[in-house]
């Protein structure tokens, strides 16, 4: 809503409504930047344990309970959907499985801070490359911020990535330890770069939820069914891994001998990852036009500031030198900016 001030001069006014978008995005924000945290309480699992439980949760359990809630005539969309949109939606959720597993990888070996900064920066980098090469006359000054910012969110994910080096430690003979401090940041990276995957998979899932509105279910609750079609191939790739790991580390075992109370864990945390993406989806949709600028700002800033307050608090960076915690600091305050110049950039036609 605009109105006119005391000197004829439009200014902008925020309804109830987006304000209550703004929470729920904030809200979003904090869910995702939290859904790893559990994590860290599950030390008596391997990675594989707690992500095979995670997985079923977020991947399986939680999306379908959403579907059977808001669209129990699902089968009947996908039996109208043709065979070559489902075929496209399913590539790009196997590109985002595949960002999924290297994320669990990632932040398993380098830890939250680093490796939230790293993956949702180039994740922003994605989301705003694609508009660039997919929409039609995009003014000059839209491409100019873009690049801009762009370049300034590269400097961003490299100082963040150097920040956390100290961690890296030799490997300790005969030991069987996580992934290396490179290694980890390689599978991070991979993560954030096929993170567009999903935003891809629900573009092209459109014509799903068309099929859905011309069978009379609303287009809120039509995406729920896409949201679950992707999540299908989450699963099978995350709990497929989960499984091979299992197998080869001879780690099923630990479901029945070790901490059985972990379990609420892996569920928590498949809770918060789907209900960031819930929280944001309504919150965008409050604010109206500005959901794809100011409330994807709000998002992606809020989940690596918060990632990175749970990292510090649980004792990530205890014990690091001086340098290297600037060096953090400094890399989240260039990421910032770029995320704020990227989310303007959206606002220009």
């Amino acid at each position: 809503m605009r109105r006119l001030n005391l000197y004829g001069e439009r200014t902008l006014t925020v309804s109830t409504s987006q304000w209550i978008g703004l929470w729920l995005v904030l809200g979003g924000g904090f869910c995702q930047g939290t859904f790893m945290l559990p994590m860290k309480w599950t030390k008596s699992w391997n990675f594989e344990n707690t992500w095979l439980i995670f997985s079923v949760s977020a991947y399986l359990i939680f999306p379908w309970i959403i579907v059977f809630a808001t669209a129990p005539q699902f089968s009947q969309v996908f039996a109208a959907t043709s065979a070559g949109t489902l075929v496209e939606v399913g590539l790009f959720g196997a590109g985002w499985a595949a960002s999924a597993v290297s994320f669990g990888v990632g932040i398993d070996a380098i830890g939250l801070s680093v490796g939230f900064a790293i993956i949702y920066g180039l994740a922003a980098f994605g989301g705003a490359v694609i508009p660039l090469l997919t929409t039609p006359d995009i003014s000059s000054s839209r491409i100019t911020l873009t690049i801009a910012s762009l370049i300034i969110m590269v400097v961003g994910v490299v100082v963040c990535s150097f920040a956390g080096k100290w961690k890296e430690k030799p490997k300790e003979p005969g030991k069987d330890a996580k992934l290396s401090y490179g290694a980890g940041v390689l599978m991070c990276v991979i993560s954030g770069l096929l993170g567009a995957c999903g935003n891809l998979g629900f573009d092209a899932g459109g014509k799903i939820v068309r099929v859905a509105e011309n069978l009379g279910i609303s287009s809120f609750n039509a995406t729920s069914i896409v949201w679950a079609y992707l999540c299908i191939f989450m699963f099978l790739a995350n709990a497929g891994y989960s499984v091979i790991l299992l197998r080869r580390n001879h780690t099923a075992s630990i479901f029945a001998t070790k901490a059985g109370k972990y379990f609420p864990s892996g569920f928590l945390m498949g809770a918060l990852w789907i209900g960031g993406f819930f929280l944001y989806g309504i919150g965008a949709g409050k604010l109206g036009q500005l959901g794809l600028s100011l409330g994807w700002g709000i998002l992606m800033s809020a989940v690596v500031l918060i990632a990175n307050a749970w990292g510090i608090g649980t004792g990530e960076w205890s014990g690091s030198p001086g340098w290297a915690r600037r060096r953090l600091a400094y890399g989240l305050v260039i990421l910032i900016i770029a995320i704020v110049g990227l989310s303007f950039a959206n606002q220009i036609r």
